[in-house]
């Protein structure tokens, strides 16, 4: 395979995928209900992948996989039921997944929420930070044992250009001291998903498990729920041109799955990608492209890591 694809905003799945054969492989793919996780899991399935698609709604989900099942051709497709949101569900999936697949090549964090009123878990963390972060940080480390017996191996934690808004308070993750802001916690959040991979790459990469955060642009999903007309219309609003630019689905899950399996990344992680490439570091506060240097950084990363452990209550590799 060439190290010289090219690729773009528009590009979708199945030209980041054409070439590549993922029989063998198996994909876990959290949040696959709908939108772009359903997408991504469709184009890992036709690729050849055993997929398993985790979510909270397993009406949502079969009706997904009947779609894959469809499109595909694929019998290679599963339900585990996963809520990120609760810390005993992460466990009991990463449980399951464990027994039924001692190997897993792909792990793609995709599921989250976005810009919600002030909520709690019933561990008391804050909903963003928990379902978007904490959640998958418990997932990635508790199936660490099949993502290093399929070595080489991928995570991928769906970021968003929404970390530019701000890093991380690591004295005050779950909003306990601080006024709650929806789109500072989802900044938070997606800034997390960076950090997390920065560190999990640090850490295992050497060992031949990679991971990357990706920025997969703005396409119409259910993940717009909370925002009415009027913040719709203020997100457009401090858009370059006053337009947010909207992707299609098959091209908003590209950067996923690009992150998942090209063979030009396979000696380097811990990047944060957008429209199918590595973004480079723009702190500009005007432009909505790049990655903020405050997402890359290392001692943030290993502090995020550490606060991380202490509220799952695991340890997962030495720092």
């Amino acid at each position: 395979m060439s190290g010289n694809r090219c690729f773009g905003a528009g590009s979708t799945t199945g030209e980041v995928l054409q070439g590549i054969d993922l029989r063998g492989r198996v994909a876990v793919v959290t949040g696959a209900s709908g939108g772009i996780g359903e997408e991504t899991a469709r184009a890992l399935a036709a690729a050849g992948a055993r997929v398993v698609v985790a979510a909270r709604n397993e009406q949502k989900a079969s009706a997904a996989l009947a779609r894959i099942r469809a499109a595909t051709g694929s019998e290679a497709l599963e339900f585990e039921r996963l809520d990120l949101a609760s810390l005993a569900s992460v466990r009991a999936c990463a449980a399951r997944l464990l027994q039924r697949h001692p190997a897993i090549h792909l792990l793609i964090n995709n599921a989250g929420i976005m810009a919600c009123p002030l909520e709690r878990t019933a561990e008391g963390f804050e909903m963003q930070l928990a379902s978007n972060h904490l959640g998958h940080f418990l997932l990635s480390g508790l199936v660490l044992p099949a993502l290093r017996r399929a070595a080489p191996s991928r995570v991928v934690a769906l970021s968003s250009i929404g970390h530019r808004v701000c890093g991380v308070q690591l004295d005050d993750l779950n909003f306990e001291r601080r006024a709650y802001n929806a789109w500072v916690a989802y900044g938070q959040s997606k800034t997390a998903n960076v950090l997390f991979a920065v560190e999990f790459d640090r850490r295992f990469g050497p060992e031949g498990v990679r991971a990357y955060a990706v920025h997969p642009g703005a396409i119409p999903t259910e993940l717009d729920r909370h925002l009415d007309a009027t913040e719709l219309a203020a997100v457009d609003a401090h858009s370059p041109g006053g337009k947010l630019q909207r992707k299609t689905v098959a091209a908003g899950a590209a950067t996923t799955v690009y992150a998942a399996t090209a063979p030009e990344l396979a000696e380097r992680g811990g990047c944060y990608l957008e429209d199918c490439h590595v973004a480079a570091i723009n702190d500009a506060r005007s432009s909505a492209e790049g990655v903020k240097s405050y997402a890359l950084d290392g001692a943030l990363a290993l502090g995020l890591w550490a606060a991380s452990e202490a509220m799952v209550g695991e340890r997962f590799g030495a720092a």
